[in-house]
């Protein structure tokens, strides 16, 4: 059995080595653009100088597509060289190396740009991030309704001298209004006299520049098409999404959802500044301590309970933990199923009293196993007696079996009334429903005990 090639490794032996420039060149040029990129930030910066001299600027755009810090690889080259690097990524990739970028160079950078590209890359910077616009690219090609199969591939070949996303063409109608696609190899194998009018697919997904992207999310998610065109409010095309795109768009907006879910106001990495973690993580924390000083509050209604039957203060975590954890589960639920942006008032409902049955089913099970193993523990451990005993673990049971519906039903309903009032549902996050369905357990169990135990039992 071969080993797996290590490509950084052989990558970085052939930049160290004795090679002719022509040599290193055409051996560089085999290698894909992710592998050169890691092996490019492992080389000391007069290895990487060798590097840039060897590859081309499309290449070396592609190159620094797939790294993180491109501005600063930028940085070392000249600033000629750098602008017309910049000119061959793709438009959105430049649009958020700008913007990103720190560098005193940049405004040079720009500067030296062809004046087409530098038009074409502040009208993309031009467009709020959450816009679908500041995703896409320009790097398409587009042909007339009129035009026949043999004129369509002349201009075909003329445009894929720029542009290297030509599995799917789009279509103008004669005053430039978008009109439909065409597959490539729908034009390859169609007779040379037949218009593209024959061959367009006119029912084609297209989005909006100035939808927002969470909009529009889901419609990206359902078309597996190599690229989605988007369109201006002319129903001009202004540049398009690529497969690429979405896969980005879809899996920042997970990242974004799973750092609300943990209260994060935003995703943190692994170079985040520690003030800039700190300020993400501060404003949930400072929600979550004034919403403990209330739960805290309501335990402190029940101190008589405390003081009368100290046993039950054994099974506070047991009550809160179980709460939490239903709850966290129908939130988890509950969001995943809110990205469907079609879903209906009925099929709300439907979902919270789903939920609410899932959470009851669940703690009648617990409760009764809650019954029998807390009961036996009193009576051994604790030597209480056998009715007693089981009175108090009836109590449990019982709580554990409204805790767990009301924190079900809270889990659903909360990112529901998120959602219907314009706020993102993530942002109903984990510690925030742990929080309350920790007040729910509080209340669920002391005042159960309270009603069951002192004044029906008289314990």
């Amino acid at each position: 059995m071969n080993e797996k090639r290590n490509y950084v490794e052989e990558i970085l032996t052939l930049m160290r080595g004795k090679n002719s420039p022509k040599v290193l060149k055409d051996a560089i040029n085999e290698y894909h653009g992710s592998d050169l990129a890691d092996a490019m930030t492992r080389l000391d910066v007069k290895e990487r100088q060798r590097f840039y001299r060897v590859l081309s600027n499309e290449h070396l755009a592609e190159v620094l597509e797939y790294t993180e810090n491109a501005d600063e690889f930028l940085e070392e080259m000249s600033l000629a060289r750098a602008a017309q690097v910049i000119e061959k990524m793709e438009s959105d990739e430049a649009v958020d190396l700008l913007k990103e970028s720190d560098s005193p160079k940049k405004e040079a950078w720009l500067e030296l740009m062809d004046p087409e590209t530098r038009k074409n890359l502040q009208h993309l910077a031009a467009f709020d991030e959450d816009m679908v616009a500041s995703r896409m690219t320009t790097n398409y090609v587009v042909l007339e309704s009129e035009m026949t199969v043999k004129e369509a591939m002349k201009s075909l070949i003329e445009q894929a001298k720029e542009c290297d996303n030509v599995s799917v063409l789009y279509v103008l109608d004669s005053e430039g209004i978008y009109y439909g696609a065409i597959d490539l190899k729908d034009i390859i194998t169609s007779a040379g006299d037949r218009t593209l009018d024959d061959l367009v697919m006119t029912s084609y997904p297209y989005v909006y520049g100035e939808e927002k992207i969470e909009d529009c999310i889901e419609t990206l998610k359902d078309y597996s098409e190599e690229s989605i065109p988007v369109l201006d409010e002319d129903n001009h095309i202004l540049g398009v999404l690529t497969a690429q795109d979405v896969t980005e768009i879809v899996d920042d907006s997970m990242g974004e959802d799973y750092a609300k879910l943990g209260g994060l106001s935003a995703e943190e990495d692994l170079e985040e500044p520690l003030l800039d973690s700190i300020k993400k993580r501060l404003p949930w924390l400072m929600l979550l301590l004034v919403l403990g000083m209330v739960v805290s509050s309501v335990v402190g209604l029940f101190e008589k309970v405390v003081a009368q039957l100290t046993v039950v203060m054994l099974f506070q975590s047991l009550i809160l933990d179980m709460a939490g954890n239903v709850g966290t589960q129908s939130l988890a639920v509950t969001i995943r199923v809110l990205m469907d942006e079609q879903l209906t008032g009925r099929e709300k409902l439907k979902l919270i009293w789903k939920e609410v049955r899932v959470g009851s089913a669940n703690g009648i099970v617990l409760g009764i196993l809650a019954l029998a193993g807390v009961g036996v523990y009193l009576m051994l451990f604790k030597h209480l007696a056998l009715f007693a005993a089981f009175a108090v673990s009836g109590c449990i049971g019982i709580s554990l079996v409204v805790a767990m519906l009301i924190s079900s039903f809270v889990g659903t309903a909360v990112p529901i009334f998120f959602k219907q009032v314009g706020v993102d549902p993530a942002a109903a996050s984990g510690p925030l429903i742990t929080t309350i369905t920790d007040m729910v357990g509080v209340v669920t169990y002391y005042g159960l005990s309270w009603i069951l135990l002192i004044q029906l039992l008289g314990m």
